[in-house]
């Protein structure tokens, strides 16, 4: 009796979602941009290896850069640089020649990384940091879903309401107000807040409040264990571990008093 033997197809497509982290420029320098970077990041890779796009409407009247150099200083802190959107038609079509494709700006802001139910009102930060990775990834614009019970996100105020465990690699950035957060955040996630964030369940990932600089925010965690907290760019990791005396502890993240031009000390605490 014959054999039916199928070959598979040499090329399939299928589905996926890939988080990506849209970087936010206002210098393409890239003495610059090197201290700016580790200032924010540090010295070791702060990301995980995710694909980036590089945001350069802020970034002046400026026609080229060096691509290949920004791609090399993104990965050395864990971003593969995979494109550009926004800048000038002369800096878009430089970024191609160097091989980086333009890609459309769609503002999703208040959107996870992947994309989930999250929406948020309110307005929006008249400042950012200099250099932000805190917006999704630009894709097509989708129908809004009507109301649900299941709906994750709060719209009737500036605070952002997180009801859904947050994945290894995916962000939430709760723009211009709070993040209130009912579920874990898993190693390798990230949330990031302009004001403060309160997580009411098990932090196991990066937590940054006062993202555009606000130094009264505060971080609340019931069950701490995270691997990075920042507050207005001062940032603390436990890289070896969390101090046993803070290990799965109710803590608070908070900076001291300014002292001169130093923005005060990060201090993580029990409550």
């Amino acid at each position: 009796m014959p054999q039916n033997n199928i070959t598979p197809p040499l090329i399939e497509f299928k589905g996926s979602t890939l988080p990506v982290v849209t970087v936010s420029l206002r210098s393409l320098q890239l003495g610059e941009l090197g201290e700016a970077a580790n200032a924010l990041f540090g010295d070791d890779p702060f990301f995980d290896g995710e694909a980036a796009v590089l945001d350069l409407s802020q970034a002046g009247a400026v026609s080229s850069a060096k691509w290949q150099f920004l791609k090399e200083l993104f990965r050395a802190h864990g971003l593969n640089v995979m494109g550009v959107r926004g800048g000038s038609d002369e800096l878009r079509q430089s970024a191609r020649t160097a091989g980086l494709p333009t890609y459309a700006a769609v503002d999703r802001s208040a959107r996870a990384l992947p994309p989930a139910d999250e929406e948020r009102s309110g307005p929006a930060p008249t400042g950012a940091p200099a250099m932000a990775a805190a917006a999704p990834p630009p894709a097509p614009p989708a129908a809004k879903p009507e109301p649900t019970a299941s709906t994750l996100a709060s719209t009737k105020s500036a605070t952002l309401f997180l009801t859904r465990p947050l994945r290894s690699g995916q962000q939430i950035y709760a723009r211009g107000g709070d993040l209130v957060v009912l579920a874990a955040i898993n190693s390798g996630a990230e949330v990031i807040a302009d004001g403060h964030i309160h997580i009411y369940a098990p932090l196991h990932g990066r937590a940054l409040a006062g993202a555009s600089g606000d130094t009264e925010a505060r971080i609340f965690s019931t069950r701490f264990d995270a691997q990075l907290v920042s507050i207005a760019g001062l940032y603390r990791t436990f890289d070896s571990g969390v101090p046993a005396d803070l290990a799965g502890q109710t803590v608070q993240v908070r900076l001291t008093e300014k002292t001169g031009d130093s923005l005060g000390k990060l201090i993580v605490e029990p409550i």
